[in-house]
This record gives C-alpha cells, structure tokens and sequence, in this order.
C-alpha cells in the first residue's frame, strides 16, 4: 500500500523539482504539486496511451523521442486547467517533462530497492 504513495510523492517532488530548474514553469507549493501529481497519474493512464498509439509512426521514426514532445504537450495541457501551476510554453513543458521523468525514474528505482 505504502509504494504507490511513496511514487505520488516522488512525482510530487518532480513537479518541485521543475519548478525549480526549468525556467517557465510555477508551481504554488506542496499541497498543488500533490493535486498535479495525483492528475499527471490520472492523465498518463487515459490520455497518454491513446496519444501514443495515434503517434505510433512518427514515433517509430524518431526512436521513441516523440515521447518526450507528447509528454511535454500533456504537462502544459495540464497546467491550462490547475490553478497555481503556470507552464510559460511548449519547450518549457518538454523540459518539464522530462525533469519530471528523471525524477520519478530514480525514485523509482529507490523505491524498489527499498522495498526489497
């Protein structure tokens, strides 16, 4: 029970961490980060997957790297409805993005040592 709070936190702590390192990005503290990282799971598992298979050639043809533009395409659709987290463009939302997934790949894989 304990794992996927401690990855909604990890998440959580990735928005923050955004805000922190990729100019454009703003986040209105813990308690919205919490609230974004709780949507960004939500989000990733409906719209995600869907955008994924549509994209499915040019995704092919870039090695997968559209991922990132897909993710980055999400996060600042995300911030246009979360009051208090502002996304100042596209590349702010790629960069985000991708910020966010490093995060939460090494807290997941923290996360899984822990609880080995």
């Amino acid at each position: 029970m304990g794992i996927p709070i401690a990855r909604w936190i990890i998440v959580a702590l990735g928005f923050l961490a955004a805000a922190y390192i990729v100019p454009g990005i703003e986040v209105g503290g813990f308690y919205i980060a919490l609230v974004l990282g709780a949507l960004w799971g939500i989000i990733n598992l409906t719209v995600r997957p869907v955008l994924i298979l549509l994209t499915l050639p040019i995704n092919l043809l870039t090695f997968g790297l559209f991922t990132l533009v897909i993710n980055g395409a999400l996060l600042w659709f995300l911030a246009s409805f979360v009051e208090q987290f502002d996304v100042a463009g596209f590349i702010a939302g790629v960069l985000g993005a991708l910020v966010i997934s490093l995060v939460a790949w090494l807290g997941d894989i923290i996360v899984k040592e822990i609880a080995q």
